[in-house]
């Protein structure tokens, strides 16, 4: 039997279930308003929301590797390229393009051609320093960590805090060796 392709991320997001989008982002909206209420730092909230998306990132990348038949990626760039093209369009419907590659290829940016998270959204001036869709990058964070990446993910350009792109830095810190449970020879 052949092995079994790669798909894109429009060959899987057409067979994805979905939840209506307004729903979505009316969801998460709300969400991140109650954090604003119960911890009161914007801070704290900034934190907690990357705390959410990295314990859904953990748990994200099984759901990403059986659906996706997405192969071990040789290196970070290749990675990196998975996640816009078909991590971000298989769970949010939407691309990024990978650029600002540093000298090492160990960053880069994502840079989100939509974010269906910001729908219907103005941030108060209370609010300037929330990173509003701070769970896509514990998402990545979580998601990258499993597969044996540690890395560290933040927001360089936001929208809603008046830039002109949403723009998601992704740094390598390191390739963690992957350990097996037990020893063949034992």
């Amino acid at each position: 039997m052949a092995p079994v392709a790669p798909r894109s991320g429009d060959a899987i997001f057409a067979n994805v279930e979905r939840v209506n989008a307004e729903l979505f982002t009316l969801t998460y909206g709300a969400i991140v308003r109650q954090l604003l209420t119960d911890l009161e730092e914007v801070d704290e909230v900034n934190k907690q929301l990357d705390q959410m998306g990295y314990n859904i990132g953990i748990r994200l990348i099984d759901e990403f590797l059986a659906k996706s038949n997405v192969s071990r990626c040789v290196d970070f760039k290749e990675t990196a390229e998975v996640i816009a093209k078909v991590g971000l369009k298989m769970f949010l419907g939407i691309t990024a393009t990978v650029t600002n590659w540093d000298v090492e290829g160990t960053t880069c940016s994502l840079i989100l051609e939509d974010n269906p998270l910001v729908d219907f959204v103005e941030l108060p001036d209370t609010c300037q320093g929330l990173y509003y869709c701070n769970i896509l990058s514990g998402v990545v964070r979580g998601a990258l960590e499993m597969v044996s990446m540690k890395t560290e993910v933040t927001w360089l350009r936001d929208m809603l805090r008046g830039d002109d792109a949403f723009e998601l830095q992704l740094k390598l810190l390191k390739q963690v060796p992957e350990e097996y449970p037990y020893k063949d020879d034992e």
